[in-house]
């Protein structure tokens, strides 16, 4: 028994040393497999505990010792050599890996709100600080609200399907956020000072100015008394703290289903100062928004008396307020996610 568990040692220190001599990864599986078929459930030390019962009684305990010692003795070489096995990947890992501390950082990309966004918070920042309330509502719209209930009747052009995008005869993805007004209109009395943005379709080929998606921003005033000159006057703040104080406006003669009067607004143009320029093409005006009185029907058809009530309402392009204000010429630039373009905002 002496004789097999002095084989055993021999036999397992002499494969252990052997192990140092391979490359350390490959040492590491080899190391196991020592382990494994030395002290294993099945291996050649378990072997000779199983055939303890052969051994004389008196004779037992000194085997077991001896036992015991060999498998201490494989299992503190087998140890070692994995320390050291570990050392040596670590050693290699960190020569392969050096960081040279003297370069400089690698800088992290931070995102920021794109050129729409930024607009739009401001617009929103301008009208809330008027008293209005940023209401939003649902882009997949019933026929009834977008175009019945803002007094378009069902053969305005505006219904044809080759401008707008009808789920069927009764469903339609919304050309405008005018909905979002009767909606509150609906649920709520008056007074009522509200901003409604958010993103519209229609059937349009893409080009320079032109999306079949895209956003508007819309507001309403409902209250006794309101006339024109509140219209007038609340408008003409919002540009001169969208495009500066120096800012004129003025209004034209339009037509809008929903409003009566109607009206279109420009602005003295923010970069000559009305005196005529390229951005202008000569005419010292830009054309931003459309507006007017609610029509009286548009009320009614909402549950307000238009005898008791009076109100007015505005519309813009979120686009259009962007491409301004930044002197983009081309709509596209900001659906193309090009970073190159988008991080100079």
């Amino acid at each position: 028994m002496k004789e097999k568990l002095e084989q055993i040692r021999a036999k397992a220190l002499e494969q252990i040393t052997q192990m140092e001599d391979h490359e350390a990864s490959a040492a590491l599986e080899k190391l196991n497999d020592v382990r494994v078929n030395i002290l294993g459930k099945k291996g050649e030390l378990t072997a000779v505990l199983k055939g303890m019962k052969d051994v004389a009684p008196e004779d037992r305990p000194k085997v077991g010792q001896m036992v015991n010692d060999t498998r201490a003795e494989i299992e503190a070489a087998l140890e070692k050599a994995k320390k050291k096995m570990e050392r040596a990947l670590r050693e290699a890992a960190m020569k392969a890996e050096v960081i040279d501390v003297t370069l400089p950082a690698k800088k992290n990309t931070v995102g920021h709100r794109h050129p729409n966004f930024i607009v739009l918070e401001e617009v929103e920042r301008i009208f809330v600080g008027m008293g209005y309330e940023v209401v939003e509502g649902p882009e997949i719209e019933k026929d009834y609200y977008n175009f019945e209930a803002l007094n378009i009747p069902a053969d305005h052009p505006a219904k044809d399907e080759q401008d707008t995008f009808y789920i069927n005869g009764d469903i339609l993805l919304r050309t405008q956020t005018s909905p979002v007004q009767v909606r509150t209109m609906e649920q709520k009395k008056p007074p009522i000072r509200m901003l409604a943005p958010g993103r519209v379709f229609r059937s349009d080929e893409v080009d320079a100015t032109h999306s079949p998606s895209f956003h508007q921003i819309e507001g309403m005033v409902i209250d006794k008394g309101i006339t024109f000159a509140d219209l007038k006057g609340t408008l003409q703040e919002f540009a001169k703290e969208l495009y500066g104080p120096k800012t004129k406006v003025k209004f034209r003669p339009h037509h809008f289903p929903f409003t009566e009067p109607s009206a279109e607004m420009d602005v003295s143009c923010f970069k000559c100062g009305g005196k005529g320029c390229r951005f202008c093409k000569g005419e010292g005006w830009i054309e931003i928004l459309g507006c007017g009185m609610v029509h009286p029907k548009v009320l009614r058809m909402s549950g307000i008396d238009p005898e008791e009530y009076s109100g007015f309402a505005f519309g813009m392009g979120l686009e259009r307020i962007s491409l301004l204000k930044y002197e983009i010429d081309d709509m596209r630039l900001l659906y193309e996610n090009d970073v190159r373009f988008l991080k100079q905002f």
